[in-house]
């Protein structure tokens, strides 16, 4: 029985899993599969309730802005109310932006909902991060965020599907409605789990934060600019072309939406397989490597779209975009181990605040672009890619050991 036991032990501090961390990987589960049951048919929502294809770029544009705008408040707050409270506020914002959708069948209405719904995951970014850091020692902080980046990509799979389901049964518009209500109802039961089991925090800080992000980016150490700054060329790249990868692959390559659920799948199944054995040696090596590898299959998915005229190629393509997120929790760990001691949780919402509003502007962009053809838009995505990924590659550091104890 000791033997077990013992194993056991073993076994949770190998995954980093912590009585929080398992209180926190379900709320992930609970609130994600509500969330991409209905968000990654947005774009055809919008279409079938009357949206022109302006509306689509305009609401990709948003959802970075958004992003953008609610990160540092988000960080703020986890540091001012500590992350138990703050998550539950930002919760509550989710909730009201679903029930705004579900009850206005209305294009002008997803707009408005989802001013409060593309919220939760950049609102709480800083707090779910900061509660990593609290609770987990630093050789654990990118195995603590790769089984967070893990658990949430299981929903990020299975929500198409029963979302494309629903559409399949349903139609375009009442599907999207149901994955809606259903959102809400498993939102609910994540906040009363959360409250439960998720131990309660203080202020992170031992001061007040500072409620202006200028002064928090004046404070962030050279090499986490530069990070910053490949991190947004990157970033051109995936969101140009993102919310026309569903358009080109129902309408240009003429594939259901229950066979883009099974894409989604695809690309989530090909991520949770590499976090865990990436996480650990990334925990015990330099981050760099796996950060610049990231940022070459961030680079090479829009370039695979232009040939990706069957579902088979496209199944190649998503393989491709699961593989993007072989340095995504390594990156995140960098950020934490780059961003100043005692404001860990507002540097993430200030890195994310400056990263976001300019990738809005791509995501804005990108609808223009697609309006001249696709091709131009996957091209012009490549390209920032590359800029990126060279960019990290030749001038990207890592953190000094000093600062990341």
């Amino acid at each position: 029985m000791a033997n077990t036991v013992s194993k056991r032990r073993r076994f949770s501090d190998f995954l980093a899993l912590r009585p929080s961390m398992l209180a926190l990987l379900a709320m992930v589960v609970l609130l994600g599969m509500g969330e991409h049951m209905a968000e990654r048919f947005l774009p055809i929502y919008l279409v079938a309730l009357g949206g022109s294809i302006l509306s689509i770029g305009f609401l990709n544009g948003m959802d970075n802005l958004l992003s953008a705008l609610y990160s540092f408040p988000g960080g703020y707050l986890s540091d001012r109310l500590g992350y138990k409270r703050a998550l539950l506020i930002f919760n509550l914002l989710a909730i009201a932006g679903y029930a705004i959708v579900a009850i206005f069948p209305y294009w002008q209405a997803v707009l408005v909902g989802a001013l409060f719904f593309l919220s939760w995951s950049a609102i709480s970014l800083p707090a779910t991060v900061s509660l990593v850091a609290a609770v987990l020692p630093q050789n654990k902080h990118t195995m603590g965020i790769s089984m967070l980046s893990m658990v949430r990509r299981v929903p990020m799979a299975l929500g198409p599907l029963l979302g494309g389901l629903l559409i399949t049964r349903y139609g375009e518009v009442q599907g999207v409605r149901f994955a809606f209500i259903t959102a809400i109802v498993l939102a609910l039961v994540a906040m009363l789990f959360q409250q439960w089991m998720i131990q309660d925090s203080s202020a992170s800080a031992p001061t007040p934060p500072k409620t202006n992000p200028l002064r928090v980016f004046a404070s962030m150490s050279a090499s986490l600019k530069r990070l910053l700054l490949a991190d947004i060329l990157v970033r051109f790249c995936e969101q140009i072309p993102y919310a026309f990868v569903v358009l080109w692959a129902l309408q240009n390559v003429g594939i259901t939406a229950f066979q883009f659920g099974l894409l989604t799948a695809i690309e989530m199944a090909t991520a949770m397989l590499i976090y865990i054995p990436v996480a650990y040696l990334a925990d015990r090596s330099t981050k760099k490597p796996y950060v610049v590898m990231t940022f070459i299959f961030f680079a090479l998915f829009p370039l695979m779209l232009i040939f990706s005229r069957s579902f088979g190629l496209l199944m190649i393509a998503f393989v491709v975009r699961g593989l993007k997120e072989f340095g995504e929790p390594t990156r995140k760990a960098l950020i934490m181990d780059l961003a100043p001691l005692s404001m860990k949780a507002s540097a993430f919402g200030a890195y994310y605040l400056i990263r976001d509003l300019f990738v809005s502007l791509a995501a804005f962009g990108g609808a223009f672009l697609w309006q001249i053809s696709p091709q131009v838009n996957f091209l012009t995505a490549f390209a920032f890619g590359v800029l990126g990924t060279l960019y990290f590659a030749l001038r990207g550091r890592e953190a000094p050991a000093a600062a990341a104890a």
